[in-house]
């Protein structure tokens, strides 16, 4: 089991004075926080669905940096490598819509050409966005006993985040391409990175998560590693099982498609990437790169009761971020 310490009440994620309430440090299995950031200029908020599907691979982001909107859709055509992409800089992040609560209210966001609306609700989720030549209309049922990710990461009083992670959600619908229908059903999940902090201008994360019959795995590393808390977890059928010492991540910055290894006391997996997405930005004060890798994984993680859990098969995603903002 974790050391960390479980939450199962609602809890506000600040204290008045708009500092981290020290109650709000912990993980949750569902969304429990309500992110009543305060004060402006450093404040985070962002949604980004993540959604593989045999043919395709789609992300959408809606987000807030206070000063910024930063917008965002993705999609790759598994067959052919074709990449679609459409992005806009609000200034002030005019117009967006971001709720404080994981998983209820909507999302809104629009720039240039694109718009991304999300519904949420008790009983899953609705995914709408248009972009040049893209149309999504999907919908992430909520299923009974689903369990989520919710961590609260402390780098101090001042600044800390709180995610959400909620990965292996099933998801149906269509992606339009160009004209073209494409339907998304059986063999395709979607996956909620729901955050809300006050961060520290430069930072670096890994982010890894995959999806299969059954199973989930969630990792992360560098961001949080010596605060005492992770974002580390594998679901077996919907059920959380917590990680929670630090990971090893081991990659090829020169070479970003050869496997990637992530190893811990309870997780040993491989990836394999058969894509690599680079997004840079650089706006002089707003700025990153990232190289996101699609892929399948191999290996196991363990659950609370030692049980390995086979994850060879399972088709995701691990990325290193490298942000100025």
């Amino acid at each position: 089991m974790t050391h960390e310490r479980e939450i199962t009440e609602p809890v506000d994620l600040c204290r008045p004075d708009g500092r981290l309430n020290p109650d709000a440090v912990g993980w949750s299995r569902r969304p429990l926080h309500r992110s009543n950031l305060r004060g402006w200029g450093r404040a985070k908020r962002w949604e980004h669905w993540g959604v593989v599907t045999p043919t395709h691979i789609l992300g959408l982001v809606a987000s807030s940096l206070d000063y910024a909107g930063v917008q965002s859709l993705y999609l790759l055509d598994r067959r052919t490598g074709r990449e679609t992409t459409a992005e806009a800089v609000v200034p002030f992040a005019r117009g967006t819509v971001l709720p404080p609560v994981s998983g209820s209210g909507a999302v809104r966001a629009r720039g240039g050409n694109l718009t991304v609306a999300v519904d949420q609700g008790p009983d899953g989720s609705t995914l709408r966005a248009a972009a040049p030549g893209v149309e999504v209309d999907l919908t992430v049922p909520l299923p009974p006993g689903h369990e989520s990710l919710g961590v609260v990461v402390p780098w101090s009083t001042r600044r800390f985040q709180y995610t959400v992670k909620d990965i292996g959600r099933p998801v149906h619908g269509t992606l339009t391409v160009d004209g073209t229908a494409h339907p998304v059903g059986e063999g395709s999940y979607a996956a909620l990175d729901h955050g809300r902090g006050k961060w520290r201008y430069a930072v670096r994360w890994n982010w890894a998560a995959g999806s299969g019959p059954g199973r989930s795995i969630q990792l992360g590393g560098k961001w949080t590693d010596g605060t005492g808390s992770t974002e580390n977890a594998v679901f077996v059928d919907g059920r959380l099982h917590k990680i929670g010492a630090d990971l090893t991540w081991e990659y090829d910055r020169a070479d970003w498609l050869r496997p990637w290894r992530i190893t811990g006391d309870r997780v040993d997996v491989a990836f394999h990437p058969f894509h690599e997405r680079v997004a840079r930005t650089n706006l002089v004060v707003l700025a990153g790169e990232t190289h996101q890798c699609f892929g399948h994984f191999t290996g196991w993680a363990a659950t609370d009761d030692g049980e390995r859990v086979d994850l060879d098969g399972l088709v995701g995603w691990a990325e290193e971020a490298r942000n100025r903002w």
